[in-house]
């Protein structure tokens, strides 16, 4: 076992005095010790359930023949970072997560974990780790929120954020904003729809990290509980067949999950993650790979924002294995990929069933032919971009209109609730890339603010930062190389014309090369926003959301 390295011997007595310092019997330490990493916290939704989780899984590894050790990790609600400073601390703790992990697993020697993430960060950040670490290693999330309940109609988190742009455009009184700030998040558990969070806890099951169940079981059902406990079991089980992460985690299995991605419409934070959760096994992906996975995959589910079903109508219609069927057998999936469960993802999906052709579109009846993503390049975008299309209305897939400008997210907010946007623009929201925010912050108040004064089907928006699962529209984020290095987004002026192509993939700026080179050579790198603590070192590390803002020591590659 790797524990005997730090528990066994004369030589590691001083630490087994320490075991014995925390309550462990003797028989408890010569048993296989198993890493619970919970990251149970009382300021995020998607997690004030997890200590019970994390007690289900500590009784399933036990039951199976282990000794259960819980440490933490940490976690940011995006939804309460949104709009603030707070938000630039958001996609940084992906980093922190699993970074923390991997010292916390390698300098005490556990020979398995168990990851009991659920919002946005912890599901990569936890995933890089276990790649990283490289123990066997089962994923069980803390489960998606029951959608809330308005006027008999389900609602959630981004029907929130759209109230306060109806509000703001005087469609909404007070009063009318409050009853959906009572009713839009009624218990538990990480946000509702097909969000950033519920995209990667679905996209564990996809690349088979997860069990079956594990992207949308509802946080309050007891089958959760039950989920976890077969975690429990599930780990020990590997530990005896020394099925390991690096085992399931491959090229392979994460082009499943991409395709999956799609025909899910997942968050288009997926395509920060994915990235960056290859690079831990060495994969370089590129964004690219995501247009010739969508012109094949159909888009079958349109989970909120993006369509009126919520994660518990998934749940209800087969789950993520049900979608995995329906792509299988259109040949989509390479089912030879290992799972947690030591059968293929061929096996494991071989008996599902589509119960609910409503939510879940068969192939013969979906959506969209293509996929959920799509990633855009031209002269705007030289290095890509990436729009969630299956929350794009129709008459915004092509689009041109004038640019107007802004160097960050609090000024484009001012314009569009001061009503300075109009139909027909293209907000464009610089300098809120990776480097230049830094950060990356998600844009969900610009978007819902565009959505809720009535703009959604009239207005783009597009910046080098990126947006939350929960936004809809013609909105294009991770405009890849960023403003703050000097990429084309920089360059943009007041009044431009921008083209939108999405079912041709293309981004473009209406101003010849000549004029872009003259404005490039012009250009001046602004003066960092943050000179102190993480975010600045953050800042210095950090590349390009078209690499996953994946972090690498300056000069090294």
């Amino acid at each position: 076992m790797l524990s005997d390295n730090m528990k066994s011997g004369m030589q590691q007595a001083p630490a087994r005095s320490l075991l014995n310092a925390l309550g462990y019997t003797e028989e408890e330490v010569k048993k296989p010790m198993v890493g619970i990493v919970c990251s149970y916290n009382e300021i995020v939704p998607g997690h004030m359930n997890l200590d019970k989780i994390a007690e289900a899984v500590k009784m399933g590894v036990a039951e199976a023949g282990g000794t259960p050790v819980m440490f933490p990790a940490i976690a940011v609600c995006d939804g309460i970072a949104m709009g603030h400073i707070g938000m630039k601390y958001s996609l940084v703790t992906r980093d922190l997560i699993a970074d923390s992990t991997e010292c916390m697993a390698i300098a005490h020697q556990f020979d398995a974990l168990v990851m009991i993430p659920n919002c946005d960060k912890n599901v990569p950040g936890l995933l890089m780790a276990a790649a990283r670490v490289n123990v066997p290693t089962v994923f069980v999330s803390g489960g998606p929120m029951l959608a809330g309940h308005i006027h008999g109609k389900k609602r959630s988190l981004s029907s929130m954020f759209e109230a306060v742009g109806a509000h703001a455009a005087g469609k909404m009184t007070e009063e009318e904003v409050c009853h959906f700030e009572q009713n839009v998040c009624p218990t538990c558990g990480s946000c509702s729809g097909m969000y950033t969070a519920n995209s990667m806890n679905c996209l564990t099951e996809a690349l088979g990290m997860g069990l079956p169940g594990n992207g949308t079981i509802p946080a309050v059902y007891s089958a959760r509980l039950r989920l976890a406990k077969k975690a429990g079991y599930a780990v020990m089980d590997m530990l005896k067949k020394n099925i390991r992460p690096r085992d399931i985690i491959t090229k392979d299995s994460i082009m499943n999950a991409l395709t999956v991605d799609m025909a899910l419409g997942c968050s288009t934070n997926s395509m920060l993650h994915l990235p960056a959760i290859a690079h831990e096994i060495g994969f370089d992906f590129d964004i690219s790979f995501a247009n010739p996975i969508s012109e094949k995959t159909p888009n079958l589910c349109h989970l909120a924002p993006a369509g009126p079903t919520y994660m518990e109508d998934l749940n209800e219609a087969g789950g993520v294995y049900a979608v995995m069927k329906e792509l299988d057998d259109a040949g989509l999936l390479n089912k030879d990929c290992m799972t947690v469960t030591g059968k293929t993802i061929g096996e494991a999906i071989k008996n599902s069933v589509n119960l609910n052709p409503e939510v879940i579109r068969p192939l013969d009846n979906p959506y969209s032919k293509e996929g959920g993503l799509a990633v855009l390049k031209g002269n705007l975008a030289p290095d890509g971009s990436v729009v969630k299309r299956s929350a794009v209305v129709p008459e915004m897939m092509k689009h041109s209109g004038p640019a107007r400008v802004f160097d960050c997210e609090e000024d484009a907010i001012a314009a569009i609730k001061g009503g300075k946007i109009v139909e027909g623009d293209v907000v464009v929201i610089r300098y809120e890339g990776p480097k230049g925010g830094p950060g990356m912050r998600e844009m969900l108040n610009p978007t819902s603010a565009i959505a809720g004064m009535g703009l959604g089907s009239s207005v783009a928006l597009i910046t080098d930062g990126r947006f939350s699962g929960a936004s809809r529209g013609a909105s294009i984020g991770h405009v890849s190389p960023e403003a703050a290095v000097g990429g084309p987004i920089a360059f943009v002026e007041e009044g431009d014309i921008i083209d939108i192509d999405i079912p041709s993939m293309t981004l473009n700026l209406q101003v010849s090369d000549e004029e872009l080179a003259k404005r490039k050579a012009k250009w001046q790198p602004r003066e960092p926003k943050v000179t102190t603590g993480y975010l600045k070192r953050y800042q210095a590390m950090v590349t390009s959301g078209n690499r996953g803002a994946i972090l690498e020591v300056p000069g090294q590659q």
